[in-house]
């Protein structure tokens, strides 16, 4: 069907977009091209339009914890927060580190959202996530994983590292490794700092993170292989992946938005909603990382969507589960960057549709001709307050929950198909 998005707005100018089935046609100023009486219309009336984006760090839950969230309510808190297609981590029940649950997971998401978004399961770089013995990568990429990751159990192991890394260059794998020293600071509740000093908790130092990022380049270095470092959260972890990016290494990188919007000051309290890992860092982190999203020295944006119910978030600082959930939120949070003038709307399309394309090898759209008919309409002007009924995720632990936002995904499609 041959379809035309009048009177969008993309990049402050004002776009008619023409396609046909699944694919592209042209983007032209608003009223340049005639609409031909077969076309069918729908009238954007200046509501801005982006590609839809890739979420390359999230958490499904299923299967195993399926009262998180299940790939069902998973994709569909992605579908209306603008993602088209979503990398999910490994450390589910069983963990994925064979092709029977690589299977079922994209088996599940076909059978709840059948027109998108994609699924793409990310294999365990270990078997059972021990950090012991290597998982059948082979296996794994045969059934349909995108990357290979031990998520949020760091593998301590430099020797084990390295043979993940050359196991999975073997079958065009992107690594992406948590890093954080599991030898310095366990039991850890949130940044090590004046914050966690008063509030009399452990806290886990910023080096923590540095320091395993710096033997991952290293590795990528002397191994001439590259490494994606997960969820950027200090200025020191940062400096690193400068250093190493400047003499050539093939290292890429992602921070999620809430270390661009919050610090460790978010913790006041005891606040245990705002317990996520790594942990929020200081406003200095933070600051620094915003310099690093717009000079380019962090490739891409990612959820880290981790989805809890209520009493596993609501209880003791030191007993609350780490995370937060951000399929809803990503871009409605991310936007408030632009209307600050701290990112260009390009720069969003950079962030969260582009790069991580480049990155895990996803076909994006770039609104050329031929390019997959996959966008949103977005209202910046919207105000609406994220709550239990607002959320399509399960997990309701967000640091926003309650709060008044602006800016709204208001219709998405993917393929061609607008699917609300």
């Amino acid at each position: 069907m041959y379809c035309c998005v009048k009177n969008a707005k993309h990049l402050e100018a004002k776009v008619d977009l023409f396609f046909e089935d699944d694919k592209i046609v042209t983007m032209t100023p608003a009223g340049h091209t005639a609409i031909p009486e077969n076309c069918q219309v729908f009238e954007a009336d200046g509501l801005v339009l982006m590609p839809s984006l890739i979420d390359a760090h999230t958490h499904l839950r299923e299967p195993g914890y399926e009262y998180k969230e299940t790939i069902a309510t998973g994709l569909e808190a992605a579908l209306h927060g603008g993602f088209s297609n979503i990398l999910c981590m490994a450390n589910t029940n069983p963990v994925n580190d064979n092709a029977q649950v690589t299977t079922f997971i994209k088996e599940q998401a076909k059978l709840s959202h059948k027109d998108g978004p994609t699924v793409i399961p990310i294999g365990a770089a270990t078997k059972g996530l021990l950090g012991q013995e290597l998982a059948p990568m082979a296996e794994l990429k045969e059934a349909g994983v995108g990357a290979i990751s031990n998520d949020g159990r760091p593998i301590a192991s430099s020797e084990i590292m390295r043979r993940v890394m050359e196991y999975a260059a073997d079958f065009g794998l992107t690594v992406i490794d948590h890093c954080e020293d599991p030898t310095l600071a366990p039991g850890w509740v949130m940044n090590e700092g004046e914050m966690s000093s008063r509030l009399g908790v452990k806290g886990q130092p910023a080096l923590g993170e540095a320091l395993q990022a710096a033997r991952d380049v290293m590795l990528a270095e002397y191994l001439n292989l590259p490494i994606h470092i997960a969820h950027v959260s200090s200025a020191m972890t940062v400096d690193v992946i400068a250093n190493a990016k400047s003499r050539g290494v093939a290292v890429t990188c992602e921070t999620c938005p809430h270390y661009l919007l919050l610090d460790e000051t978010a913790l006041e309290g005891y606040n245990s909603i705002c317990k996520v890992s790594p942990p929020l860092r200081t406003k200095h982190d933070r600051e620094r990382l915003l310099t690093a999203i717009q000079d380019g020295t962090i490739d891409i944006l990612v959820t880290d969507h981790a989805p809890h119910i209520t009493h596993e978030k609501l209880t003791a600082l030191d007993q609350a589960l780490f995370g937060f959930s951000g399929l809803d939120l990503a871009v409605t949070l991310t936007w408030n960057l632009v209307r600050e003038n701290l990112l260009a709307e390009d720069g969003l399309h950079r962030l969260w549709c582009r790069r991580p394309g480049e990155i895990f090898h996803i076909k994006t759209n770039g609104f050329a001709p031929s390019d997959p008919a996959d966008f949103f309409l977005f209202d910046p002007h919207e105000t609406w307050v994220p709550s239990n009924e607002t959320l399509y995720s399960k997990g309701k632990n967000t640091p926003f929950l309650g709060q008044e936002l602006m800016g709204r995904v208001k219709h998405h499609w993917i393929g061609g198909k607008q699917l609300f």
